[in-house]
Formats: C-alpha cells, structure tokens, sequence
C-alpha cells in the first residue's frame, strides 16, 4: 500500500471515529477537527467557547499538530491553563491543497500517537 493510500485510509478513520462520537455522525470537516484537538490540548472542557477562545483552541491545535514538524515548540502552560508555544520554523508557502495534505498528515500522525488508531 502507497503512503498516499495509508494516508487517506487512516484519515477517513479519524473522520468516523470523531464524526460519530462527536457529531452524531454527521461528517466533520478538517476545522472542526482542528477544533477538536484544540479542546483536547486545552484540557478543559465547556459547553460553549467565545468565539477568541475558538480561535486559540484552533491555535493551540495547530501548534501541537505542527510541533512533531519542527514548525513549533511547545513553551509553557500559563494559569489559566492555556498551552503556549514558539515558532521555531516560518512556515512554508504551501498552496492551499498542500495545506490540507499537511494538516491531515499532521492530524493522523496526532492520533496514531494517541492510539485512537492504526
């Protein structure tokens, strides 16, 4: 099987586990699953976030996603409980497909090291 086949496999894994667990089954986006993850680094769970606060959830996801990378390096956890991290490499300029491809990767490599899946 070709590192591409893995891939798409493995992400449309990550897809059903949390489109059903998390939306009823109704199909996530690759947002929503960033969201997600932010929610899961943040540790604390509410019923509803203002909308800055989904904006550093989403973040914070990012950076975690991106810190096996390179990208980032996680910093510290201020009270509030909030992860922070510092860039440790600019981002490339990725075209809005490779974006994607990187952000899935990155999110299948997140739940392989979670063992949500295989």
């Amino acid at each position: 099987m070709s590192r591409d086949e893995q891939l798409k496999i493995r992400w449309q894994n990550v897809v059903a586990i949390l489109s059903e667990k998390f939306a009823d089954g109704e199909t996530l986006d690759l947002d929503a699953i960033i969201y997600l993850i932010g929610v899961q680094e943040y540790g604390k769970i509410k019923t509803s976030y203002q909308k800055d606060e989904k904006v550093n959830l989403m973040h914070i996801a990012i950076c975690r996603l991106l810190e096996p990378y390179g990208y980032y390096q996680y910093d510290y956890t201020d009270a509030e409980g909030w992860p922070h991290y510092t860039l440790k490499e600019a981002l490339p300029a990725l075209k809005s497909g490779e974006q994607t491809l990187l952000m899935k990767e990155a999110i299948v490599h997140y739940f392989l090291e979670k063992e949500l899946i295989d």
